[in-house]
């Protein structure tokens, strides 16, 4: 039976281990290989093929997008799934993947549960349902007789049949438009009346909220923010990108991928407003950390990304 194989392409391994996990967990079966940036996987992708690509978009040497129009540019990759798993959730950059070519597009943080739908849906425009649940066919095992593998079909009746999946929702109609890729954007954050950031304004974005908050210390290898309660408060080892806010410019806006590691009240009171969050960023990209060194020596920078 056909092999159903993936390349995951991220510049930070924590975020590579995620997506696989998120995968694996549901269709165990999946071969998974990896490449840290688009340079990489261009060169994989050249010796072996794929079911399907899942792209970080921010990469050092070639970037997701470079790679994808690369993709799309060569016949023998032209046809090949490509889901975006990336940060940048605006508009433009939207219109840019799907103007490129993508099959898909997830922002970070993403659920488990929404990436998974995002995987289903795009394989199973390609491959027949068994194939994708990892269930031989019937051919497949008459096959397998005549060829003398009783110890393969003797395997399988003492393990039992797989277990039969549970139905899938009907995937979405195909759009074009952005709202059916990412399921809306987020405002640019906004300080707090009556607070004086010490870095400036950011927001934390987890899976099912987005968290306008304000930088009280920052350094190389993680933050600390605080925010209101009445935004809510993530769940502690949630994955999330916090968004750096440079020169009071909306436009100016750095994400940087990270891990919600404590949580705390400022104040012994039951009733306190506001929240303490620590976050240890996973990215390891050269030029956000030359990015973050600026920004933590001056409080502004260039934008890289």
């Amino acid at each position: 039976m056909k092999k159903v194989k993936l390349l995951v392409v991220d510049d930070a391994s924590f975020i590579r281990d995620l997506v696989k996990k998120a995968v694996k967990d549901r269709f165990p079966h999946f071969i998974f290989e990896e490449a840290i940036n688009g340079k990489k996987a261009m060169s994989m992708l050249e010796k072996s093929e794929y079911d399907l690509v899942l792209c970080d978009w921010e990469m050092p040497e070639l970037s997701g997008l470079e790679l994808l129009q690369w993709m799309r540019n060569e016949y023998q990759y032209n046809k090949t799934p490509f889901i975006m798993v990336t940060s940048r959730g605006d508009k433009e950059n939207v219109v840019q993947a799907i103007q490129a070519g993508v099959s898909e597009y997830i922002g970070k943080p993403f659920s488990n549960d929404q990436l998974v739908k995002k995987v289903i849906k795009v394989l199973s425009k390609r491959l027949p349902r068994d194939v994708l649940e990892g269930k031989a066919t019937k051919s497949a095992l008459e096959s397998s007789v005549s060829q003398g593998s009783i110890s393969a079909l003797g395997a399988k009746a003492v393990g039992g049949a797989p277990a039969k999946a549970p139905p899938q929702k009907a995937a979405p109609a195909q759009s074009g438009s952005v709202a059916a890729l990412t399921g809306g954007t987020s405002a640019a954050a906004k300080p707090q009346a009556g607070k004086k950031p010490t870095k400036g304004p950011a927001q934390l974005r987890v899976h099912d909220k987005t968290i306008p908050c304000e930088i009280q210390d920052i350094s190389l290898k993680e933050a600390k923010v605080i925010a209101s309660r009445e935004h809510g408060i993530p769940q502690l080892l949630d994955t999330a990108v916090i968004d750096l806010q440079q020169n009071d410019s909306a436009g100016d806006v750095a994400r940087i991928n990270c891990l919600i590691h404590t949580l705390q009240a400022p104040e012994k009171n039951i009733n306190a407003g506001n929240i303490v969050i620590s976050v240890v960023f996973v990215d390891e990209d050269p030029q956000k950390f030359d990015y973050l060194s600026k920004f933590i020596a001056s409080g502004s920078g260039k934008k890289y990304w």
